[in-house]
């Protein structure tokens, strides 16, 4: 179906095209070339990280992260089952178990009350998702961590540039995980990054990275020729895609201003609404300076949000849920074959419907679903308790 207003489009900031016929004039076309190195010192400058390595997603990012980390058959990570499969799986390919630990009720992150009484002597990692770019709370999570001497990567696919009581989401634990995937703030379709803060992983993710070569240090003249010397796969992007990418990254104030402006539209044009209804919009716990990354409606019930995504087809516009829980999926079950109790989780899994967001997104479009939304509260009466709080409800 062709819709009128997407749920998402990928979006040009300006100078992609101009830059990928640079690329091609140069004659440089796989990893490591102009763009990728400028993406790489643009991230490393603003953001403070020791390394930032382009990967060709965040996917690839995160299965770094865990082949730096030596997790073995039995170790443990503790994460969030409300996020993407990506992030368990990364893990759970080097034989580490994924032990999900609930959400808080405000800002869907990881609860991280929880997070010690999950701990075991065979847990080895903290995986905090600072979901829809707003900030865990990495006071207490970089705590735990370092009192069990754990590492902590953060999965940060929506978060670049935002930041948690001023300092950068990303910059926190020993790795971060980027994602430039078409439905994120800045995109090149696919792609990724590991930030690397903790100096000791450096080495080594040059040469993971660049399937188990020391080939880095051979450009570098650090040795007269390259070999095989550690395990590895090819995660190297295009300079195609590095190019795209630097055009967004250089219109990066423009995009996170024109996405703030949409966000805080929504929020203002459908409070009154959400109010009369009992139904929740995003709420932003205080030191967190988000990357306007996602916009939702808490509904009621299960059925009113699928009611209200039904009628906004009719209208021409796609609005979406967001993950099935780990925990009860499929794989979740038969990693962990005892019922795993996530309450916060599954209820708002079953409730959160995202509204369309996107870059190019024109306020006239916009106006569209505002209006299409607060017509539908005439329209269904989901004889539900008001979920203003998230506890009110069953």
């Amino acid at each position: 179906m062709n819709y009128v207003i997407p749920f998402n489009k990928p979006h040009f900031s300006g100078p992609e095209l101009e830059y990928i016929g640079q690329a091609l004039t140069a004659g440089h076309l796989s990893g490591d070339g102009e763009f990728t190195s400028r993406c790489s010192k643009l991230f490393e400058e603003e953001l403070n990280v020791k390394k930032a390595l382009l990967t060709t997603s965040c996917t690839h990012a995160l299965e770094m992260a865990a082949l730096l980390l030596d997790l073995k058959e039995g170790d443990e990570v503790i994460l969030p089952s409300f996020t993407f499969v990506s992030t368990a799986n990364a893990f759970i390919l080097r034989g580490a178990k994924p032990v999900f630990v609930d959400i808080r009720p405000d800002s869907f992150n990881i609860d991280e009350r929880l997070i010690e009484s999950a701990m075991t002597e065979r847990t080895k990692a903290i995986i905090p998702v600072h979901y829809g770019g707003v900030g865990c709370n990495m006071e207490t999570i970089c705590a735990l961590a370092s009192k069990h001497n754990v590492a902590v990567v953060e999965d940060n696919a929506h978060g670049l540039f935002a930041k948690y009581k001023g300092k950068y989401l990303g910059t926190f634990g020993a790795m971060a995980t980027q994602s430039f995937h078409e439905t994120k703030n800045f995109q090149c379709g696919e792609g990724g990054a590991l930030l690397i803060n903790d100096e000791k992983f450096v080495e080594r993710a040059e040469i993971i990275r660049e399937k188990g070569t020391n080939r880095k240090k051979f450009f570098r003249g650090q040795v007269d020729k390259y070999s095989w010397v550690d395990i590895g796969s090819s995660y190297l992007p295009s300079e195609i895609l590095s190019a795209i990418l630097f055009a967004q990254l250089q219109s990066r104030n423009k995009i996170q201003t024109q996405r703030r402006g949409l966000w805080e539209r929504y929020l203002s044009s459908l409070k009154d609404w959400a109010t009369t209804e009992g139904i929740r919009l995003p709420q932003i716990p205080q030191g967190c300076d988000h990357s306007h990354h996602v916009f939702y409606l808490l509904m009621n019930s299960l059925e009113q949000r699928e009611a209200l995504a039904a009628f906004l087809k009719t209208q021409g516009i796609l609005a979406v849920h967001h993950y099935v829980p780990l925990h009860s999926s499929k794989m979740g079950r038969e990693l962990s074959p005892k019922r795993c109790e996530l309450p916060v989780t599954d209820f708002v899994s079953d409730r959160l419907l995202r509204l369309p967001l996107y870059n190019g997104l024109t306020f006239e479009q916009q106006d569209t679903v505002i209006t299409a939304v607060q017509s539908f509260s005439s329209k269904f009466s989901s004889g539900q308790d008001s979920c203003t709080s998230i506890f009110a409800c069953p």
